[in-house]
């Protein structure tokens, strides 16, 4: 992705300087092509031609009330430029600046020639429980708001669309209903504008953050549960029928790491994959939710996701490629003050060190670079119900502060990443020095 050139504590790791990238590295402060985070959150892909459009949410102002549904433009899905903002608050209605609209989802319409955005669309206490329709004759905008209602007279909450590949591209609403309580999939009218008919309903499912990923002749619904900002294991159900018989639930990847603290926000084809894209939400730092994007692997005839800290993507071609790294374990390292071994199964290799920070550092030594910028992803487990954070100094230098979400438990692992300058040959990275907190305990860390 893009980065910036300075360190910014408080928010997570180190970037740096804003130019062209060929890698995609979730969790990391993504920029768009003017050096500007990315503000693009519970994301809408949409495909015109060779460009790519993200729709989502800025959350600049740290807030769920609306601000904008942002639009951002690229060819590779790896450089991204913000366009002008495809919908602003109209006072008096329903996406005023004091009620909420999430997850916009966009699609064209070939009947009427134009583009269509539906999105989540409610009062503040989210009591209103409605879907949300604009429409544009070019993808980016601006949209003209036409109304919010209840589909068929029902709740709906969080949403999504999916378009078929039938010759008349019928498109569903996908959507939590019922007070959460029911998941439906209802079909579009030809205008795209309302919905006619539901075509089938998960009856207690619990289910939120929908997508749909079609894959040979089968339909999969991608979800999470119910469970507010904070994470929990998205499930995979499929069909041969958008009105079902839908299986039972299955992980899309191990459910420990709660989809490796992300939720579900949009699921884009690649040739015979597919990329999950979800969001790290930060509900006390809702601008500074971060972007979890995975590649889905369909080579097991189900979708499961490819844990990959870097990697890239070739969308003409259809294809990803996972960066190789080399992992150096923690419990190798110097220990220094009051940090200690650990020992669970859920570390790799079984070990870890702990109590870093308060006096605690471990030293990881001979770490191999190239004379330039890496990526860094710290694997740890913070059994917290909150963040905790780690300083990172290389070679004695200035240290970056790394922020570490709760993972889930003390044995459960996950990763974030952190840009660093290494020297050609050896270099020496230090955990948890000059921190008067504790750092979540290291498993181990991989350099790319």
């Amino acid at each position: 992705m893009l980065w910036l050139r300075k360190v910014i504590p408080v928010f997570l790791s180190l970037v740096v300087a804003a130019r062209a990238e060929t890698q995609i590295v979730s969790g990391a402060a993504w920029t768009d092509t003017s050096g500007n985070v990315i503000q693009a959150h519970g994301a809408g892909i949409l495909k015109v031609g060779s460009t790519f459009y993200w729709f989502g949410e800025d959350k600049t102002e740290n807030s769920a009330l609306f601000h904008a549904v942002s639009c951002y433009t690229s060819t590779d899905l790896t450089n991204w430029t913000r366009q002008s903002n495809a919908l602003s608050p109209v006072a008096n209605t329903m996406i005023s600046s004091n009620n909420i609209v999430e997850r916009p989802k966009v699609l064209f319409n070939k009947k009427n020639q134009e583009y269509v955005m539906w999105f989540h669309s409610d009062s503040s206490n989210y009591g209103a429980a409605m879907v949300g329709v604009a429409t544009a004759k070019t993808p980016c905008g601006p949209y003209t708001f036409k109304g919010s209602f209840k589909p068929l007279g029902a709740d709906s909450r969080d949403e999504g669309l999916f378009q078929d590949d039938d010759s008349a591209q019928t498109a569903y609403l996908l959507y939590a209903s019922d007070n959460n309580q029911n998941f439906k999939i209802s079909r579009l009218d030809d205008n795209y504008y309302n919905v006619t008919a539901q075509a089938s309903v998960l009856t207690g499912a619990t289910l939120e953050a929908p997508g749909i990923v079609k894959h040979s002749g089968k339909y999969f619904l991608i979800a999470s549960h119910t469970s507010g900002w904070a994470p929990n294991p998205n499930k995979f159900f499929s069909a041969s029928s958008l009105s079902g018989p839908w299986s039972s639930q299955q992980d899309i990847t191990t459910a420990s790491t709660r989809t490796w603290y992300s939720q579900n926000a949009f699921d884009l084809p690649l040739g015979n994959n597919a990329i999950y894209m979800g969001d790290r939400w930060r509900p006390s730092l809702l601008g500074s939710s971060r972007y979890i994007w995975y590649p889905i692997d369909f080579s097991s005839g189900s979708p499961q996701l490819v844990h990959a800290d870097v990697w890239s993507v070739n969308p003409s071609a259809g294809t990803y490629t996972v960066a190789q790294g080399t992992t150096y374990e923690a419990e190798k390292g110097t220990l220094g003050g009051s940090s200690k071994l650990l020992s669970n199964s859920g570390f790799s290799g079984g070990s870890a060190v702990g109590y870093l920070g308060h006096g605690g550092t471990v030293t990881i030594n001979n770490v191999q670079g190239n004379g330039g910028a890496h990526w860094v992803a710290i694997y740890f487990a913070n059994g917290d119900s909150t963040y905790r954070n780690v300083t990172v100094s290389v070679n004695g230098g200035s240290s970056v502060l790394v922020d570490q979400p709760d993972s889930g438990g003390g044995g459960v692992v996950i990763s974030v990443p952190v840009k660093v300058n290494l020297n050609n040959g050896a270099n020496s990275i230090t955990f948890g020095s000059g921190q008067s907190n504790y750092a979540a305990d290291l498993d181990k860390i991989i350099v790319y």
